[in-house]
């Protein structure tokens, strides 16, 4: 068995968009793995998240 992986990116990141992806992806049956920000010089406030989830894959016997 495998993974697979989903990843998001929010250009708005706020803590309403957080937990909007948040529940919508793991209510899909993905688990939460990872969140990255990406940060302006300029400003405190991330520019961009990345939130990544990962759910199983059942591995088919082909060898691939």
């Amino acid at each position: 068995m495998g993974l697979v992986y989903k990843v998001i990116e929010l250009s708005t990141v706020s803590d309403q968009e957080i937990e909007s992806v948040l529940n919508e992806w793991t209510g899909q049956g993905w688990s939460f793995d990872s969140m990255q920000f990406a940060m302006r010089e300029s400003s405190k406030r991330p520019a961009m998240a990345f939130i990544s989830f990962t759910r199983p894959v059942e591995n088919d016997g082909s060898g691939d």
